[in-house]
């Protein structure tokens, strides 16, 4: 096989339907693939020169194809030997579930399986589904029974397969400070109040300033319990944040507040988005009160 590095790494998720090629193809949108799910064959040549000339930065794709789209399953083999012949980088994922298995998901969804006219006759579309891609699945690189899958754990099978990026970047992280008196950050998935720590407003030359400043900033840092406090609750975020991403999480906002969202939230804030960026996560800080008083 011709291989051309500069050529885009082409994926088909393919399979039996009711077996997860939209949770795959949607596994790869969060991984930073360019999706299209039942690309009309007739236009797959046209799509990748496009690539090639005009999004020379798309450097991954991923084509959901299955039995909706007949001229695939006739031509296939025409359509992988051109994709060889002209250097592309490419590999077939053909996903799978038991017979037993795709009835219960498509009696529980409602859905009319695209081989069948009608629901009463769903046994015998999946198993005529099944031997229109047998030979299909024999060319496939990888076949994924997705039968003791959930959702979940099939996102994960494919993200962890396929992801080009380390585990830390695949989790955006927004830590924001807030005022309680002005109200919790709808947005929050955390929130953490930190009232409870000494608060430099009732300093008279640090009152005025807001927790960005040095001053400010060395006060609240000094006590004993604020350091405590930082080092443990961002020991529990070091232990949470991998357990998010294997859930497949993709945005985390940490909401930290205080009285007035000026003083003692900006300063914990900035000190956790610090030590989250020490352990390579990417971490965008916004401070939402700190103009209000």
């Amino acid at each position: 096989m011709k291989m051309n590095a500069g050529k885009p790494h082409v994926v088909v998720v393919t399979g039996l339907s009711g077996s997860g090629k939209s949770t795959a193809i949607k596994a790869f949108e969060d991984i930073d693939y360019f999706c299209i799910d039942n690309l009309p064959v007739p236009l797959l040549g046209n799509f990748l020169q496009l690539c090639e000339l005009d999004m020379q930065d798309m450097e991954r794709i991923a084509l959901g194809i299955d039995i909706r789209e007949r001229k695939f399953l006739r031509n296939y083999n025409q359509i992988f030997s051109v994709l060889e012949e002209a250097g592309y980088r490419f590999e077939i994922i053909f996903l799978e579930a038991d017979k037993e298995i795709l009835q219960r998901r498509y009696s529980q969804t409602r859905r009319v399986h695209p081989a069948a006219p009608t629901e009463h006759q769903l046994i015998q579309a999946i198993d005529f589904e099944r031997e229109q891609l047998r030979a299909l699945r024999s060319r496939a690189t990888r076949i994924i029974d997705t039968g003791t899958l959930s959702v979940h754990q099939l996102k994960r099978l494919i993200t962890g397969a396929y992801s080009h990026i380390g585990e830390s970047e695949r989790i955006s992280i927004q830590v924001m400070s807030f005022g309680y008196k002005y109200g919790v950050p709808l947005e929050s998935d955390l929130v953490m109040d930190v009232r409870f720590l000494p608060n430099p407003y009732f300093i008279e030359n640090l009152k005025d300033q807001d927790g960005r400043a040095e001053p400010v900033r060395s006060w609240v840092l000094q006590w004993p319990a604020v350091q405590e406090f930082m080092s443990d609750y961002c020991a529990l975020l070091l232990k949470l944040l991998p357990s998010y991403i294997e859930e497949g999480k993709r945005y985390l906002t940490i909401a930290m507040g205080c009285t007035g969202g000026k003083h003692r939230s900006v300063v914990i804030a900035d000190g956790i988005a610090d030590r989250l960026r020490q352990n390579s996560y990417h971490v965008k800080v916004i401070h939402r009160d700190i103009h209000l008083e």
